[in-house]
């Protein structure tokens, strides 16, 4: 069974939270605040394979913390970014965001940035008090080479639901194209490691 880490991340009134509990329990609970870091458990399905997967969620940032990324940017294998569509601050804080983890993963992990990342605008039912159009989160999530998609979690679970479909097969396709480097990487050194101990055999002889 593969274990697949999310971090969803995002500024307060974002609705990051709402999302995410309507991915896993396709209930709306409604805006609420929390002061704490939580992380959820879910075991799911996709394409026959049986997946344990744990997201976290942390506390709402302010746009001048660094968003606690030393501690999901390694944990996680992706990561969804959240704005309200209706707040231009969060979506300036997502901008911030995005560039923490490239910033963080170059740092980290040895210049490796091609994390599964995805860019979520929320609360598409406040279209009418607009304050971010669709193309600007558009062109943020190309410039970041991610995903993009509005939803609204007041108002659709399969909207989200199959985002995090996507982006957990994104993820998959991730984890598999760096084991299978490891395995090459590996291979690579075993056989140097041969080639210089026979090598070395064959000139003694």
């Amino acid at each position: 069974m593969n274990d697949i880490k999310l971090a969803l991340l995002g500024s307060q009134g974002a609705g990051k939270s709402a999302v995410l509990v309507r991915f896993l329990t396709r209930r709306f609970i409604g805006e609420y605040a929390s002061n704490a870091n939580s992380l959820y458990h879910k075991r799911l399905s996709i394409d026959g394979r049986q997946l344990n997967l744990e997201v976290f969620d942390p506390c709402s940032q302010s746009s001048e913390a660094r968003c606690i990324l030393e501690e999901p940017v390694d944990w996680a294998d992706g990561f969804v970014v959240v704005y309200n569509i209706s707040d231009r601050t969060s979506f300036i804080n997502a901008k911030n965001i995005l560039r923490q983890i490239r910033e963080a993963r170059v740092e980290n992990s040895k210049g490796e940035v091609e994390v599964p990342v995805c860019l979520l605008g929320n609360k598409q039912d406040l279209c009418h008090v607009r304050q971010v159009r669709e193309e600007e989160g558009r062109c943020l999530a190309q410039e970041n080479r991610c995903h993009f998609r509005e939803v609204s979690a007041a108002e659709s679970y399969q909207d989200i639901a199959s985002l995090f479909t996507q982006l957990i097969r994104q993820v998959m396709e991730h984890l598999k194209y760096r084991a299978d480097r490891r395995r090459y990487s590996g291979s690579k050194s075993m056989a140097k490691l041969i080639n210089n101990v026979f090598g070395k055999r064959r000139k003694s002889v």
